[in-house]
């Protein structure tokens, strides 16, 4: 149950479920809320900057329990746009390879979420912090360096089709942890024929935590700014 701001102990220890805005880092949203709070703090979980999203933060003796939210099941709504791909499988890059799409069914769309239910194997995309030789392999990528993924199991217990407005799908998404959603919009494309790339991305839940009991940033600036005695402006990034 979502607590009062004011009800609050943070420096004890509190779970602060937080809604990521979009085009901020999970490292920005922890290190405003342990500005604003003074506590120790750790996230379970981090989530693109260009996705928005719950994502859960413990401060004091609910650090501790962080591991064990690190491996619960999340879900994800989004749209993925179909006739063209991008390098990172995002918005982060320019698309390219633009494909026609008129001859693209609806009945072929539903079908082919089949293809990615269950336990599936995945190439996470060369643009994510997966670590070669001691470095995130974007890093390497962006400096055109070769960079081996190699695939991982993942399970999608649920891939639903909740909107078709071509170019654009709507999904909502279950899935385990340290499954790439952008990997799975890419894929989705490709076997589609006609390529894909994640557009729009927002983590609805994790676990049992949903996004409607989160913390806005709003809020939260809203309250502490009040409490300090001082107009508190929130960086992105």
């Amino acid at each position: 149950m979502k607590k009062e701001l004011s009800e609050l102990d943070c420096t004890a220890g509190e779970l602060l479920l937080i809604d990521k805005p979009y085009g901020w880092s999970s490292f920005a949203v922890v290190a405003q809320i342990k500005k604003w709070t003074k506590a120790k703090i750790g996230h379970a979980g981090t989530l693109d900057p260009l996705a928005s999203g719950l994502v859960i933060c413990c401060t004091g003796k609910w650090t501790k329990k962080l591991t064990a939210l690190i491996g619960c099941k999340k879900e994800y709504t989004g749209i993925i746009y179909l006739g063209a791909s991008t390098p990172t499988y995002d918005r982060e890059s320019l698309p390219e390879n633009q494909q026609d799409i008129s001859a693209l069914s609806l009945e072929k769309i539903n079908a082919t979420t089949a293809l990615f239910t269950g336990d599936i194997l995945q190439y996470p995309p060369i643009h994510s912090a997966i670590k070669q030789e001691g470095k995130p392999i974007y890093e390497l990528a962006r400096k055109g360096e070769e960079v081996i993924v190699k695939s991982r199991a993942v399970t999608i217990e649920t891939f639903d089709i909740t909107k078709i407005a071509l170019p654009e799908v709507h999904f909502r998404v279950v899935c385990s942890s340290g499954t790439y959603i952008r990997s799975l919009a890419h894929d989705f494309g490709a076997a589609l024929g006609c390529g894909g790339y994640l557009h729009t991305l927002r983590r609805t839940q994790i676990g049992d935590y949903r996004i409607e009991d989160a913390y806005t940033i709003e809020e939260m600036a809203s309250y502490f700014g009040s409490q300090m005695n001082a107009r508190i402006v929130v960086p992105k990034g």
